[in-house]
């Protein structure tokens, strides 16, 4: 199996980083030190490198580093089965973030066709419990690692629903200005639709038959009021004999940004929201693994995989499961926790840095 990995950072007043410089191979890297020291935000930098808002879904002036605010830039060279990339995002005060590839201005759906990312933070802890929004970003993330194309469909059908919505809180009645913006949003609500059913299927195939420590769960895609969304035309129809309904809510109350996705564990044959919290953990972590699985499978290298406090959640059996796996996979994981010793089961097998909070900001040393 090749690899996709990161042979160097630099982060420029990025958060609370003045400066930090990264020489790495390919084996996992491993931040440790105390809270509050910086370690999630190198991960959150590296996250950057892909299309989007990053690990934290940060807007770009939270980036800087304060009280300074001046622009903040990340740079890294990565190897992609043997072919070298340039990867540059930065932002000036009050500008929009700007990405250079390999010393070209390109957009940022550029970076989804170089390298490959998923990850996983606290953050995410407690997804099978909260609203439908974070399952579906959930969701979307893992399809833009599989289709980065996915992030256009989303993007042109929450710009066509805005304004949508915003004839409807108008009270505006006419058809005329409804069609071509229903129209757009099936035509996009159809392809993030097909996208999400194809990462549910290569999900469901990654874990079916391989040999893990953490359980399968089971997904599928929970429709509001039963209503499923077939095709374009479909979702067209729909949105033109819903309007009336939407006019009195002031806002679109049937499509791809109204479905939930469910999760089962399926050994046990129970659905996430009530496992354990330390089930509901393993499940997440399966799933990236799975995720990770069916991209090396796809591409030929495995992703990178960011890991936040993750060691933490699991007893000494599973952390060293997620260990083997990872380096199984090849994969060059960047993980953080608060003490060295969470990783002692990798041990050469990793880099390890321990991040502290200089006078200057986090320092990071080897």
């Amino acid at each position: 199996m090749c690899a996709c990995f990161v042979k160097s950072l630099s982060l420029s007043h990025f958060r609370s980083h003045r400066l930090t410089r990264l020489k790495l191979d390919s084996r996992p890297v491993v931040f440790h030190g105390a809270n509050g020291a910086g370690k999630t935000n190198i991960l959150e930098a590296v996250s950057l490198l892909s299309p989007g808002r990053g690990l934290r879904r940060a807007g770009v002036e939270e980036f800087g580093r304060r009280p300074e605010s001046l622009g903040w830039k990340i740079k890294a060279d990565i190897d992609v089965s043997g072919r070298a990339h340039e990867l540059e995002t930065t932002a000036e005060p009050g500008q929009a973030r700007t990405v250079r590839v390999d010393g070209k201005s390109r957009p940022q759906i550029a970076l989804g066709r170089i390298v490959r990312i998923v990850w996983l933070v606290p953050a995410m802890d407690r997804i099978w419990l909260e609203g439908a929004e974070g399952r579906r970003r959930f969701l979307d993330r893992m399809t833009m690692s599989f289709m980065p194309e996915h992030a256009e469909a989303v993007l042109a059908y929450d710009k066509a629903m805005r304004e949508r919505n915003r004839l409807l809180k108008d009270m505006v009645r006419d058809a005329h200005w409804y069609q071509v913006l229903e129209r757009q949003m099936g035509d996009s609500g159809a392809a993030i639709m097909s996208n999400r059913n194809a990462t549910l299927e290569r999900l469901a195939k990654a874990q079916t038959g391989a040999e893990t420590a953490f359980p399968a769960a089971d997904l599928s895609i929970e429709h509001p009021n039963g209503v499923l969304l077939t095709s374009a035309g479909h979702l067209t129809d729909l949105l033109e004999s819903g309007r009336q309904a939407d006019l009195r809510a002031g806002r679109t109350l049937i499509g791809p940004h109204r479905v939930d996705m469910r999760g089962v564990f399926t050994q046990k044959g129970v659905p996430a929201e009530q496992c354990s919290t330390g089930e509901q953990k393993a499940l997440l972590i399966s799933l990236v693994l799975a995720n990770a699985r069916s991209l090396a499978e796809d591409t030929g290298a495995a992703p990178l995989i960011l890991l936040d406090e993750v060691a933490a959640h699991l007893d000494s059996i599973r952390r060293r499961a997620l260990y083997d796996e990872i380096c199984g996979l090849g994969a060059q994981a960047w993980m953080t926790g608060t003490g060295a010793e969470l990783f002692t089961d990798l041990g050469d097998r990793a880099q390890v840095f321990k991040v502290v909070e200089g006078q200057a900001g986090s320092e990071v040393r080897q």
